[in-house]
């Protein structure tokens, strides 16, 4: 169904977004937390001139060459942003697919809320942290060696998986009311993952606010947190955005999250329902190994065809951000 609205949407077969293709670049970056200044990771994916080739990393293998030399090209900018406790390698299969499309995909690992380190979860340091970490990434690519002749980060798209699609809000201009996960908290206290400490997130660093950044031009948001954020404190998003949920989520509450977004951006969002889908089926396709170590996050309701969505998932994204961001060659103005 998904791939039969894209093909409305191209105009053709949904295919031929993909007609132009480049091999895959895989670069490590370090930059400082803007938090603590303590070193933080980044993955980049990129263009590349070499042949297409593969990389292990841990239990996921990246359809990508580590350190090959960049394309020739100038080509726009795509953060990504995992949800809390994940790993921005969950999302490899769409980095890559982007990438081949001539985008540079940043992907951060944020302190302190990834799937080795979770210290920041549930405080107001990770809430406000994680925009101010991604605006950080953006600043550090443009000064990399291997990316800054090839990179235009005068327009950036943004990807927000789950806790990353409120950190891509609050970056495209959304203010985050604290209250409103208090409200929720006192009418549905059995949600374990937003309420395990009721409502109220650690004050850990009360200098902090919500911070935006004039760069980012484009939202992707994949079951997206929402909680904190209705129809006032969504105002200041003026960009396009690009909306999947699954309509069996069993992790973020459809109609609080996702369906609310869809009803109070200021700009009406692209909307995709995939019927039921789950939280976990925007993680990339799982290996055998991760499958038998990981079931929670790699088993789909029946029906549910995890590739075939990522599939289709990957031509959406392209040509929203296309449209959105330009493509390679071009300035972005």
């Amino acid at each position: 169904m998904l791939l039969a609205l894209l093909a409305a949407c191209l105009g053709g077969a949904p295919d031929a977004v993909l007609a132009r293709g480049w091999a895959v670049g895989l670069h490590h970056l370090t930059l400082y937390d803007p938090l603590d200044q303590q070193p933080m990771q980044a993955i980049v994916f990129y263009p590349a001139s070499l042949a297409a080739g593969e990389t292990a990393l841990g239990l996921y293998r990246v359809a990508a060459t580590r350190d090959a030399p960049i394309a020739m090209g100038r080509f726009p900018l795509i953060l990504l942003s995992h949800g809390n406790s994940g790993s921005p390698l969950a999302h490899h299969d769409l980095a890559t697919a982007l990438a081949r499309q001539g985008f540079v995909v940043l992907a951060v690992v944020h302190p302190g809320d990834n799937d080795q380190d979770q210290s920041r979860q549930g405080s107001l340091s990770n809430l406000y942290g994680r925009p101010l970490q991604l605006s950080a990434a953006i600043d550090a690519a443009a000064a990399d060696p291997l990316l800054a002749a090839s990179l235009d980060s005068a327009r950036v798209g943004v990807i927000g998986y789950s806790a990353g699609g409120e950190s891509a809000l609050i970056l495209a201009g959304a203010q985050p009311r604290l209250q409103h996960l208090r409200d929720y908290c006192l009418q549905v206290p059995d949600d374990a993952d937003a309420c395990a400490t009721r409502g109220e997130l650690r004050s850990d660093r009360e200098d902090l606010q919500a911070s935006a950044d004039r760069r980012v031009a484009a939202l992707l948001l994949l079951a997206p947190l929402g909680l904190l954020f209705d129809q006032q404190e969504l105002a200041q998003v003026r960009v396009p955005v690009l909306l999947y949920s699954g309509d069996h989520d069993q992790v973020l509450a459809l109609q609080r999250n996702a369906g609310a977004l869809r009803r109070s951006l200021p700009l009406t969002p692209e909307y995709r329902l995939l019927p039921g889908a789950g939280h976990f089926v925007f993680m990339a396709p799982c290996t055998v190994e991760m499958a038998q170590l990981l079931p929670y996050l790699c088993e789909d309701a029946e029906g549910v065809d995890r590739a075939a969505i990522h599939h289709a998932l990957s031509l959406d994204a392209a040509r929203f951000f296309t449209e959105n961001l330009g493509t390679a060659g071009e300035d972005g103005r």
